[in-house]
């Protein structure tokens, strides 16, 4: 089928939801993607974060082989053997202690929500003030979902569906004082992402989290983090929050947990739990055989990567430091591990900086209007690192010139980061 025949079916068919690039993807394999005109491209976006071990990897391909033979979906009504394994390792990992699966991460996010209400019940049964307030982050993206969008502090994602679930107030991002004013003994919970990634690959700061989790823990108030985005891999830890010295209560997971299958996950404590029980939430598809087995192999792989993320990581920022010294355009490189941003100085800039690369066979993306967004699979070397670095260098001679002054670095400072200075 030609992309101009699918293109039509899609205008007529589909709902207006998506601005498509005019490439139709027929096959992958590694870190690269061929189009229906044979053309090859370099996958430096891994769609959004999912593809962490690239296209075809050939445990995950056995493993979906297996499992399909067997068993593909049984329901939520009954037990299969892999979610017990699947959650006794996300346990494992993150020191939290009970887990329930879902079909992807802006589900997660609303059972967390729902969560933090519910268990704010449990206190306010037991003579404990009212909590029901929550507070999220000014530049989060939590998912398209109602309960998501109320606590997705970006306007452009919530006028259109206004008015949301009530109860929610935004705090200033790294606002500390601002976390403090608006904190209270009605919030049940404060709901960030450790990362922002639509927000524009931005870390939360060491002091904004180390408040966070006192202040909650002040008063019984939850601690959700939402690691959909910078979670499993991607910071060079197996979740970002691990850099900071700290725990959540509520951990939300998703992207690249099945390898490409749909599957989220919610993890709690278990204090945190005590706020659901049977009836009270529920999946039809959520946790299925197939997608929990294809996860277990992907915990299985990503153990021996880490190492690798960081190293690379490291090496990609540097190398974007470097060329930050050579491109006024360039306001700020910043992120952790393999999840990148360069912070450009005007939106234009940043689209044709985009499209150029596409046409030289390099996805990556924009996001928060000026910034490129770097989330390649963990598989890469520094070959292509430098493959990317050359063309956006010349992609942004194009736009500014060049400059000689000393490099600044933006990494997040934090008690253990990962990146070597």
């Amino acid at each position: 089928m030609s992309l101009a025949s699918v293109m039509k079916s899609e205008e007529k068919l589909l709902l207006p939801t998506y601005d498509r690039h005019k490439i139709l993807f027929e096959k992958g394999r590694g870190l690269y993607l061929w189009d229906s005109e044979g053309n090859k491209y370099l996958d430096f976006l891994s769609g959004i974060g999912v593809n962490a071990l690239g296209h075809g990897h050939p445990r995950i391909q056995a493993a979906l082989k297996k499992q399909a033979g067997k068993l593909i979906h049984v329901s939520n009504l009954f037990f299969h053997e892999y979610q017990a394994e699947l959650a006794q390792k996300l346990t494992k990992i993150s020191g939290l202690d009970r887990a329930f699966f879902c079909n992807s991460g802006t589900e997660a996010w609303e059972g967390a929500l729902k969560l933090a209400r519910a268990y704010a019940r449990t206190q306010n049964n037991n003579g404990h003030k009212a909590k029901w307030r929550l507070l999220a982050l000014e530049g989060s993206f939590h998912g398209r979902t109602f309960g998501s969008l109320a606590t997705t502090g970006q306007k452009k994602y919530r006028q259109p569906f206004a008015p949301l679930m009530p109860g929610v107030g935004f705090v200033g991002f790294n606002d500390v004082d601002d976390l403090k004013r608006q904190f209270d003994g009605s919030v049940c919970a404060i709901c960030l992402e450790t990362v922002q990634g639509e927000g524009g690959i931005r870390p939360v700061s060491a002091e904004f989290l180390r408040t966070a989790r006192e202040l909650t823990e002040r008063t019984g108030a939850l601690l959700i983090l939402d690691e959909i985005q910078c979670g499993l891999g991607r910071t060079g830890k197996y979740f970002a929050y691990q850099h900071y010295g700290i725990k959540p209560d509520v951990l939300t997971v998703a992207k690249p947990l099945a390898a490409g299958l749909p599957l989220g996950a919610l993890l709690t404590t278990n204090r945190a739990a005590a706020g659901f029980h049977p009836g009270i939430h529920g999946t039809t598809f959520g946790g299925g055989p197939l997608a929990c087995a294809v996860a277990v192999e992907f915990l299985d792989v990503l153990s021996g990567l880490l190492d690798h993320v960081s190293e690379l990581g490291n090496y990609f920022h540097e190398r974007l430091d470097n060329l930050k010294t050579r491109h006024s355009s360039i306001r700020e490189v910043r992120g952790m591990g393999l999840m990148l941003a360069v912070d450009l100085d005007s939106a234009d800039t940043a689209k044709a900086v985009v499209a150029q690369l596409l046409r030289e066979g390099i996805l990556i993306n924009r996001t928060h209007e000026t910034v490129l967004r770097f989330l390649p699979p963990y598989i890469i070397q520094k070959k292509h690192v430098d493959q990317v670095v050359r063309a956006l260098d010349s992609a942004l001679s194009q736009n500014s010139k060049p400059t000689g002054r000393a490099p600044k670095s933006s990494q997040v400072k934090i008690e253990k980061g990962n990146r070597k200075r």
